[in-house]
């Protein structure tokens, strides 16, 4: 049985990062929401109670009963988790008379404790809170202090038990790592066992038993996700896999043949559809983003179902969800976020049993995965893309003219990245046509064309995003040949923004 550790979801931004850093560690641990804890699940061991956009006080707090916990797995409560706890069994949290958030250090800490093992004095943590605790339950004891915050951390006496009211397991809490081992592995007991090579051997075992010899269908974009479960089931249940790739006429350029020989080099059984036309025909004068995606969704869902149907006997459809799709498209304070092309309505539309066995990963385990598996290293590297491609980097209506120009545009710039070096360095790229023209000048005639913003990010795990410091030389080159080569553009600008607050799209 593979032992894991739960991360109670209360709403924070930086909750998957701490599942990451858990994964890290070599320890299995999933996300749940606050008050859906697997009671009955012998595996757990230990519990971590994320941060909150709430205040323990509000009327609208997100509130768990922790007695079915408490004393029988270590529990460790982050900034809202910790408050949480300290304000429900008598404590005090009150706002604090400035908002603390930023970068401060341990000033004083109690070195025996084991949520300290190897943490040096006066290590760096961050901080993000507008409330803090002022006073802890009689049982419990403070731990650490910064210079402004008294009770940054404590311990319920005789239990294993934390609150820490920073976040270690953001990348500025430079010992944040360490502290999250000294629970995990330390106090909890983890073997450290998991990796991508015991997700392969497990989750093959997994798929055999659940899928046994009915026949399966599998959506590919191109991407590494979908490829990656396609590998996975492939070794699992073999020629029961049949893969459809469908061009909605908005991949990048040359895509549509240059993955279909990829996937044929893998081993794959694949279908290719071109059903652009008709994606474009749906799309005439649509300029609302979330409304591309429904269009592009169930069209999609309508083309793919049409080619389904045409195998007989299929029982499942397969998906490369991961993490962060499920994660991004519903919040559990119930707002969505944006819409995710893999979390449609394909399997009711289909009467089909879903099958996502990456759902679980974030993404660059699936990668590691994909490494484990044999993939060649292009397929792995290969920037995320979304779903409805570039109808959602056109801003305004979509039509093939402005899909060419896009392409053209983003395929300089995409095969420069390559060229100078920098593909690997960046998380994600490509070209946005904006719905603009502007004033130029080419030889001695007067030009009024379109503008095109270039957008390259550095990240993680996709929950957050920085744009990437790509060099001035490679820039001026890539302006200077997309104005050039590319008919229609005149004007090529960068996107330095950062999610958050920009998301990295920007439909």
């Amino acid at each position: 049985m593979q032992e894991k550790i739960i991360i109670l979801d209360f709403g924070s931004q930086t909750t998957q990062l701490i599942g990451r850093r858990v994964r890290e560690l070599n320890t299995y641990c999933e996300i749940v929401p606050y008050n859906k804890f697997p009671h009955d699940d012998p595996s757990v061991i230990g519990v971590i109670l994320s941060g909150s956009p709430f205040s323990v006080y509000d009327e609208n707090a997100f509130k768990v009963d922790l007695s079915n916990i408490r004393g029988r797995l270590p529990i460790l409560g982050i900034c809202y988790g910790a408050q949480f706890m300290a304000y429900t069994n008598g404590g005090s949290v009150e706002p604090a008379g400035t908002r603390e958030y930023g970068r401060a250090h341990l000033t004083k800490f109690d070195m025996e404790n084991p949520l300290f093992n190897n943490i040096p004095v006066n290590t760096q943590v961050w901080m993000s809170h507008g409330d803090t605790i002022t006073a802890i339950p009689d049982n419990f004891r403070t731990i650490a202090s910064t210079e402004k915050v008294a009770i940054a951390a404590y311990q319920a006496e005789g239990e294993k038990l934390w609150g820490v009211q920073f976040h270690p397991e953001v990348f500025h809490s430079v010992d944040g790592t360490q502290l999250l081992k000294n629970f995990v592995v330390d106090i909890c007991g983890s073997r450290q066992d998991w990796s991508a090579a015991s997700f392969i051997e497990s989750t093959v075992a997994a798929l055999k038993e659940q899928l046994g010899d009915d026949k399966v269908v599998l959506g590919l974009s191109g991407g590494v996700d979908s490829s990656v479960a396609a590998v996975l089931l492939n070794r699992a249940i073999g020629k029961n896999l049949t893969c459809i790739f469908v061009d909605h006429g908005m991949l990048r350029k040359n895509e549509f043949k240059n993955v279909l020989h990829d996937y044929e080099c893998l081993g794959l059984n694949v279908i290719g559809v071109d059903a652009s036309e008709k994606f474009f025909s749906e799309l005439a004068g649509v300029t609302e983003p979330e409304r591309k995606r429904k269009i592009i969704g169930k069209g999609f869902i309508d083309v793919f179902d049409e080619e389904a149907h045409k195998i007989k006997d299929v029982k499942w459809l397969a998906q490369g969800t991961i993490y962060p799709d499920c994660i991004e498209s519903l919040s559990i304070t119930g707002t969505t976020i944006k819409s995710h092309h893999n979390v449609g309505g394909l399997p009711e539309k289909m009467n089909l049993k879903l099958c996502e066995p990456l759902r679980l990963l974030f993404k660059d385990e699936v990668r590691a995965v994909g490494r484990e598996l044999g993939m060649p290293e292009h397929l792995i590297k290969r920037h995320p893309f979304p779903g409805p491609g570039l109808a959602v980097r056109i801003l305004g209506d979509i039509t093939p003219e402005k899909v060419t120009i896009l392409q053209d545009a983003d395929d300089i710039f995409i095969q420069g990245l390559r060229d100078w070096g920098l593909y690997d360095q960046v998380w994600q790229a490509g070209a946005i046509l904006l719905p603009v023209q502007s004033v130029g000048v080419m030889g001695d005639e007067r030009t009024y064309e379109r503008a095109v913003a270039l957008r390259a990010v550095t990240s993680t795990d996709a929950m957050t995003a920085d744009w990437a410091h790509l060099p001035y030389d490679f820039m001026a080159k890539v302006s200077n040949d997309i104005i050039n080569k590319v008919k229609g553009v005149n004007r090529v600008c960068y996107d330095i923004s950062s999610k958050p607050p920009a998301t990295i799209e920007w439909e």
